[in-house]
């Protein structure tokens, strides 16, 4: 079962006019983020993004980018692991959304 993390915060970007519709990204996503739709790929659940990279690292026409490893997505996640409060530095406080 995939979850949904944080509404609207992950660094995902995607550029349907540089995707050659290899599906690779659909392949390699561990959260279903995409699917292809009539020979390209498009984005059907951005909010299960966990900002990996790896979709943008396996994508040969470079139409994903991702920052991985930063984000309010992985501030979450590191909470989890750590027990402590999520810290991304996106709120004038220095804490996360």
């Amino acid at each position: 079962m995939k979850h949904q993390y944080l509404k609207n915060v992950t660094t995902l970007a995607f550029d349907a006019e540089k995707c050659t519709g290899c599906g690779k990204c659909t392949e390699v996503c561990p959260h279903g983020v995409f699917d292809m739709d009539v020979k390209k790929a498009r984005i059907v659940q951005r909010d299960f993004c966990i900002e990996c990279g790896a979709c943008a690292l396996n994508c040969p026409a470079r139409a994903i980018e991702v920052k991985a490893g930063t984000g309010c997505a992985a501030a979450i996640l590191m909470s989890w692991f750590t027990g402590k409060e999520p810290v991304c530095g996106c709120n004038d406080s220095g804490g996360c959304c």
